[in-house]
């Protein structure tokens, strides 16, 4: 997407994501993850990223682990994360995504990452981002795992839906929100509903169109989450 088509969705949307994946153009050779696989140029990537910085989108993106990268570029795709959010302060969210293997994928054969594996990238991500960015990983993908999590450094579940599937991993069951709760809680953390703008940027007008301000202050309460009487997961 270019610029105009980014400005665009902007008046119509309070956030967006791409995730980038990885740096590393090694990748992209022959037979290995991102062979034959343009929009995954590590470069155009980074640009759309930069740009929504530039236009003050709220955005979310991130790494994914297991794909052939080595731990340091793990680190320089972190690090590169961590430097458009300097510049431009839009980073809301970076996800560590675990790679699972598909049937009809190339990659099909592949190993997954180990859930060790997982932990440490969470780990190291909070490291390289520092403590105000939030880092999530996808709780579907690492059942029973979610206090080791915690611990690790993620303080964010992403989007989790006891009506629909996950629609790029449907082979993976969302947790039960309770459940997910209990977890929570138990390393001392509280489960709150956040809209799909953070908080740290849902009250800065400078970060949201102005036809959707009104409804964005609505929603939220005095710490920018979603108010507790619109919480509908507290009923389930």
């Amino acid at each position: 997407m270019g610029e105009r088509d980014l400005a665009a969705l902007r008046e119509v949307n309070v956030s967006m994501g791409l995730m980038l994946e990885t740096v590393s153009e090694r990748l992209l050779a022959p037979g290995l993850a991102h062979d034959r696989a343009p929009d995954k140029v590590p470069a155009r990537r980074l640009k759309t990223i930069e740009l929504a910085g530039k236009l003050q989108i709220p955005f979310t993106t991130g790494i994914l682990i297991g794909i052939g990268e080595t731990p340091r570029e793990r680190v320089d795709a972190l690090a590169a994360i961590r430097d458009l959010h300097e510049r431009y302060g839009h980073i809301q969210e970076v996800i560590i995504q675990n790679f699972r293997a598909k049937p009809r994928i190339p990659m099909r054969d592949a190993p997954e990452p180990a859930l060790t594996d997982l932990l440490r990238a969470v780990a190291v991500a909070r490291l390289v981002l520092g403590p105000d960015v939030n880092v999530q990983a996808p709780p579907n993908l690492s059942p029973g795992a979610y206090p080791r999590l915690l611990a690790a450094g993620l303080n964010d579940w992403g989007g989790i839906s006891p009506l629909t599937i996950d629609h790029i991993n449907p082979e993976a069951p969302w947790p039960l929100i309770p459940e997910l709760r209990r977890a929570t809680e138990s390393l001392g953390f509280v489960l709150r509903e956040r809209l799909a703008v953070y908080p740290e940027l849902a009250t800065r007008p400078e970060f949201v169109a102005e036809a959707l301000r009104p409804r964005i202050a609505a929603l939220i309460d005095a710490d920018g989450l979603v108010k507790e009487s619109h919480e509908h997961w507290r009923r389930w």
